[in-house]
């Protein structure tokens, strides 16, 4: 049996500007894994060719035990996908749009969809044109999770939502991956929504894969050592990941926090955040 829902080997994409360079990582069954980066950095790319919206030109995806070549209606009709932004007719209504996907999902799920709507707060005889981005955006979580799908992915989906909604939305997305069957991959800048609900995170810069752990590792083991010249000049580079001056201090990546702080005692080192630890490494030195 396979214990991934997504294996993206390979994955590159050539652009006269940009390069999507050998990108790797999975998406296990019953997992969500968050992907970040800054803009530009390849997310995007990554998605649409992950969704064969674009051809890649090396590299291989393999979606729910399918290949990429093999993917067909069924495979399709169990992935669950949100943009950034509204894909749904402006003309249409939400009534109507279940009326549309009635005929496009085999497992279509009315009721589940309406009782969605319900729990949103969202009107059904609203044209979507006359909805802010954030009811679109909900509106569209809700076509995602009405369809028996079984991997679902989202592209900056909790964009435009307030914070008590948002966290709703997680809780959803929870709930989902209850299943062991079900997994997430999540776009996302919002990164403590991340640190709420994400297993792992992939972190994507310059087109290239900087790393994919578990985001456990990242938010209980590494830790920034803040110290001034004499202390950082002290430190075992070959511990460190990355730096950077600030103004009066060095900011210093490691691993793990725990060794850190037995080794250096006198140091302050403190958890870091996926937003430090992103930072680091795409503006500080890394080694």
């Amino acid at each position: 049996m396979n214990n991934n829902a997504l294996i993206v080997n390979g994955l590159t994409k050539k652009y006269q500007s940009f390069v999507l360079d050998d990108v790797s990582f999975t998406v296990p069954n019953g997992a969500i894994v968050g992907l970040i980066g800054e803009n530009g950095a390849g997310k995007s790319t990554t998605i649409n060719a992950i969704l064969g919206l674009i051809n890649k030109d090396a590299g291989s995806i393999e979606i729910l035990g399918k290949q990429d070549g093999e993917i067909d209606n069924s495979i399709r009709n169990r992935i669950g996908v949100v943009f950034d932004g509204s894909n749904f007719p402006n003309a249409l209504t939400a009534n109507k749009l279940n009326r549309v996907f009635r005929n496009i999902y085999d497992e279509w799920d009315e009721e589940k969809f309406f009782s969605m709507l319900e729990k949103m707060s969202l009107p059904t005889e609203k044209k979507i044109k006359e909805f802010s981005k954030g009811m679109k955006m909900k509106l569209s979580i809700a076509v995602a999770l009405s369809h028996n799908s079984s991997f679902l992915v989202l592209d900056e989906a909790t964009s435009g939502l307030d914070p008590i909604v948002r966290d709703d939305i997680l809780d959803m997305f929870l709930d989902f991956v209850q299943d062991d069957c079900h997994s997430i991959l999540v776009s996302s800048h919002i990164t403590s929504d991340l640190e709420k609900v994400a297993d792992y995170i992939v972190f994507i810069h310059n087109g290239k894969v900087v790393f994919s752990k578990p985001k456990d590792e990242l938010r209980y083991k590494y830790g920034i050592i803040k110290c001034g010249a004499a202390q950082f000049d002290a430190i075992d580079k070959n511990e460190v990941i990355a730096y950077r001056k600030q103004d009066y201090e060095w900011e210093i990546l490691v691993a793990d926090r725990a060794a850190a702080q037995r080794k250096y005692p006198k140091a302050i080192i403190d958890p870091a955040t996926i937003d430090e630890i992103m930072l680091l490494y795409v503006k500080g030195e890394v080694k």
